[in-house]
C-alpha cells in the first residue's frame, strides 16, 4: 500500500498558503467578482487559492495532470487590468515572487481535461457564495488514481468558531484533522436521533425532498444548512449524521472536485458515501460523475435505511 507522504505533505502546505490567501481576502476585501458564464460567482480568492495550490502541486509532481474549477481566460482580458492588479498582491503576500504572467500560468496549469491514470482534482474555493456572505466555504484537493481517490486534503477556513480546520486522508489509512486528533463519524443508529446536512443554497439540492427524507425517517433533530464540502468534514468527525444532496432534476451531472476530497474523508472516517441510488462514486469518467446521480453521504450504521428511503420516494432514482 501507497503512503503518500510526498503527497500528504504537498496538500498540506498547498492548502495552508489558499487558506490564508483567502482568510486575508474575505476578512479584507469587499469580496470583487466575476460572473462566470453559469452565472456563479468568481473572486479573488478562487484565481488567487487555485493559483498557489497549482503551483505547489506542479512543484512537487511535474508530471501530473490538473483538473481545476477556474482558468485565467477572464483575467487576460485587459477589462479586468484592476483585478488582476488585485490578485497578484494578495499572490505576493504568500509568493513574494509571483509576476502577473506567472499568477495567470499557474492558475492554467489546472486546465486538464478528460479521463488520466493519475490526476489531481481541485475546487479552490468550493462554496464561493457562502465566502461572499462571510460563511462557510472550503478548498478541496483530492488525488485520483485509476478512477479511485486514493488521497485527499480538505481546508476549512472558518470551521471551528473561525480558528479554521484542515483534514487530511489516504485511502486505507484513516482521515485525520490537521494538528488534532484521527477523525471518526458518530455512531448514531436511530434514524430519529440522527443530525441532517445539507446544502445552503436551493440550487445545489432539492430541499423539498430532502424534507420528505426527514419526515419518512422520523427525524426529530434539527437539520443543519452549510456551503460547500465542510458538510463532508461535518459528517466525518460526527457533527452529523447524514448529508444529502438530492437531484433537483434528472440533467444535472456532479463535478468531481465538488466531491472528490470530501468523499474519501467521509469513507475513511469509517462512514459511507454512495449517489442516491445506492452505488459507488465513479471517478473514472473525467471531471463528471457521469455514471452517479445525487450524493448521500453518511456514518455508515444509517446508510441502508436512508437509501431505502429515497427508493421508496422515488428520489434520485433516474
Amino acid at each position: 500500500m501507497a503512503n503518500y507522504q510526498k503527497e500528504l505533505k504537498a496538500v498540506k502546505a498547498a492548502l495552508a498558503e489558499a487558506a490564508l490567501l483567502c482568510r486575508r481576502v474575505q476578512r479584507t476585501l469587499a469580496p470583487t467578482a466575476l460572473t462566470k458564464q453559469d452565472r456563479s460567482p468568481v473572486t479573488l480568492a478562487d484565481f488567487g487559492s487555485q493559483a498557489l495550490v497549482c503551483r505547489t502541486l506542479r512543484e512537487a509532481f511535474p508530471g501530473d495532470p490538473i483538473m481545476a474549477e477556474e482558468d485565467a481566460g477572464a483575467l487576460r482580458n485587459g477589462r479586468h487590468a484592476e483585478l488582476l492588479s488585485e490578485l497578484v498582491a494578495q499572490v505576493q503576500r504568500v509568493r513574494p515572487d509571483a509576476r502577473p504572467e506567472d499568477v495567470l500560468d499557474w492558475i492554467d496549469y489546472g486546465q486538464a481535461t478528460g479521463y488520466h491514470e493519475r490526476f489531481w482534482t481541485l475546487d479552490p474555493v468550493d462554496g464561493t457564495k457562502g465566502f461572499l456572505r462571510g460563511q462557510h466555504y472550503a478548498i478541496a484537493l483530492a488525488l485520483i488514481e485509476r478512477g479511485q481517490v486514493v488521497l485527499s486534503g480538505l481546508s476549512c477556513p472558518n470551521m471551528d468558531k473561525g480558528a479554521g480546520a484542515q483534514f487530511v486522508a489516504a485511502r486505507g489509512q484513516g482521515g485525520q484533522q490537521v494538528a488534532a486528533d484521527t477523525v471518526r463519524v458518530s455512531s448514531t443508529s436511530a434514524t430519529a436521533s440522527a443530525r441532517l446536512c445539507e446544502s445552503v443554497e436551493a440550487a445545489h439540492s432539492a430541499h423539498g425532498d430532502a424534507a420528505r427524507v426527514v419526515r419518512a425517517l422520523g427525524i426529530t433533530r434539527p437539520g443543519v444548512r452549510l456551503d460547500s464540502q465542510a458538510k463532508y468534514a461535518a459528517v466525518a468527525r460526527g457533527d452529523a449524521d447524514i448529508y444529502l444532496r438530492l437531484p433537483r432534476d434528472r440533467t444535472y451531472i456532479e463535478r468531481i472536485w465538488d466531491h472528490a476530497a470530501g468523499s474519501l474523508l467521509v469513507t475513511e472516517a469509517g462512514g459511507r458515501v454512495t449517489d442516491c441510488r445506492g452505488r459507488e462514486l465513479d471517478f473514472g469518467c473525467g471531471g463528471r460523475l457521469e455514471r452517479n446521480l445525487g450524493i448521500v453521504a453518511t456514518n455508515g450504521v444509517l446508510h441502508d435505511a436512508v437509501i431505502a428511503s429515497l427508493k421508496q420516494l422515488g428520489i434520485g432514482q433516474g
